[in-house]
């Protein structure tokens, strides 16, 4: 079920209602009904694929219980091990069967040796990799004896399906939101407020801003080897915001519904592209991974601790697991390492915690140099970026080798480009606005306190408006695939 759809504006009031006015009396019936409206919210999808999400609640869900009476260490690993292989044996299965047969017949067509095997068609469940995560998460700590397992089995199968962020996150820690379920929930009209004004402030970012960009993005992709070096970068530039209107849109839809029903989520955004270096980058995009492969990968293969050797073996293994999340294929592999490639002299220079405040703060405009610090990251940013956009790698060089040619400095040309200006014109707006409220958790969170009610509306009903005007053709969030 698609948040931006007609189905999930009738889903929404509905569950809504019965949560705070039919089941508000008792907690068990509350997340009883959290694990319903989930189910049905995955299933809407395809109902076969419930089996996994279940399968995958019984088996940390008991191992939890075991670790918890399981005092001798061997036998505590096999049950670590156990909810491991299980979740990243479902998730390889699906994601990666396929590209590792691929590849394992290339490898040994190259030396000669011919291999005939069939690969399946086999359908990716959506939301796989961050429902994976995230049980992965509980079992770990509880293996690490930092969080105290569950006994509410009805609790923890709605923290694991939790249907705001089940399908494309916040990957959200047991320790933050496991909790919430056990305390009983009382309406909260200011923060129900405000969770409508993130999900306003999602959806414009989505429809408007991602969906508008997309248009323009795949036209410019698709038939790149049509086009001028100057037109794609204006390709790569509305892929660049397509990815993040989209994805950021969910987040705050996620964060914003989950408002709704008295749940507090991590902020998974935090305006990435004013960031001054890829350090600030990565510190502020898709938070809830970078922070999940930070404490489950990084810091147990020793962090940026021990010698330079270490350090650089950590930075890759880090970017190119996290690029290898994303999707089966080199592509997003080469995405990791090169960004692993710009993270890593700020890393061994003692600079990858420069920029921790927020840029230009307390001021309206950043410094020069600040300026220039944005737009060389974000310049490195949309380079990358067209790695994970192309089809494959061959499509990445072939896209880049036109962009650094002498058609670069041409004027860009393709079919509805009058109609691509009014977008940049939109994007330059939203920028303004992402802007203005960069010290906030979302960009209009604080405009109740700032701005007069009528200004306030008036706002609400522009963005309103824009949203139903200029929404773009309905696009599936680029995250649902991952």
């Amino acid at each position: 079920m698609l948040f931006n759809s007609i189905d999930f504006a009738i889903f929404l009031p509905i569950v809504f209602i019965l949560y705070w006015f039919v089941f508000n009396r008792n907690l068990k019936l509350q997340n009883a009904l959290i694990v319903g409206a989930s189910y049905l919210f995955y299933g809407w999808w395809d109902w076969r694929f419930l089996s996994l999400i279940l399968f995958s609640t019984l088996v940390d869900y008991a191992v939890g219980r075991k670790l918890k009476t399981e005092n001798k260490d061997a036998k505590r690993k096999v049950l670590l091990w156990t909810s491991i292989i299980v979740n990243l044996g479902f998730l390889g299965f699906f994601k990666y069967y396929n590209f590792f047969l691929d590849n394992f017949i290339t490898a040994f067509s190259f030396f000669g040796t011919e291999i005939k095997a069939n690969s399946l068609n086999i359908i990716l469940p959506v939301g796989i990799s961050f429902y994976t995560f995230q049980t992965l998460s509980y079992t770990i700590d509880v293996y690490k004896r930092k969080l105290e397992p569950t006994s509410d089995f009805i609790a923890f199968s709605a923290y694991v399906s939790f249907f705001p962020q089940l399908v494309a996150g916040p990957i959200e820690r047991a320790s933050n939101l496991l909790p919430q379920f056990y305390k009983k929930r009382t309406f909260d009209y200011a923060k129900a407020v405000d969770g409508m004004r993130q999900i306003l402030w999602g959806l414009f970012k989505k429809v408007v801003i991602a969906d508008n960009c997309a248009e323009y993005a795949n036209l410019i992709f698709n038939n790149s080897a049509d086009y001028s070096g100057s037109t794609l970068v204006l390709g790569a530039i509305f892929f660049t915001f397509q990815i993040y209107g989209d994805f950021s849109g969910y987040s705050d839809i996620a964060i914003g519904t989950s408002r709704l029903f008295g749940f507090d989520l991590k902020q998974n955004f935090a305006f990435p592209y004013f960031s001054r270096d890829i350090a600030e980058f990565w510190r502020r995009w898709h938070i809830s991974l970078s922070t999940w492969f930070r404490d489950y990968l990084y810091i147990p293969l020793g962090g940026s601790r021990g010698g330079t050797w270490k350090k650089i073996r950590n930075t890759f293994i880090i970017f190119i697991v996290s690029g290898f999340w994303h999707g089966a294929n080199w592509t997003f592999i080469v995405w990791g390492a090169l960004n692993a490639l710009y993270f890593l002299p700020l890393l061994l220079l003692n600079k990858n915690r420069t920029n921790t405040n927020t840029v230009a703060q307390g001021k309206y405009l950043p410094t020069f140099k600040e300026f220039y610090q944005i737009g060389i990251t974000f310049s490195l940013t949309v380079l990358a970026w067209v790695f994970f956009r192309a089809e494959d790698i061959g499509h990445a060089w072939a896209y880049l080798s036109t962009i650094f040619s002498k058609s670069l400095f041409t004027i860009p040309h393709f079919t509805g480009i009058r109609m691509a200006l009014a977008t940049l014109i939109l994007i330059s707006v939203f920028v303004i606005v992402e802007w203005h409220g960069r010290n906030e958790q979302y960009a209009i969170e604080n405009i109740e306190l700032k701005w007069k009610k009528l200004t306030r509306w008036a706002f609400y009903l522009i963005v309103i408006f824009t949203i139903i005007i200029f929404g773009g053709k309905q696009q599936e969030f680029i995250y649902f695939q991952f």
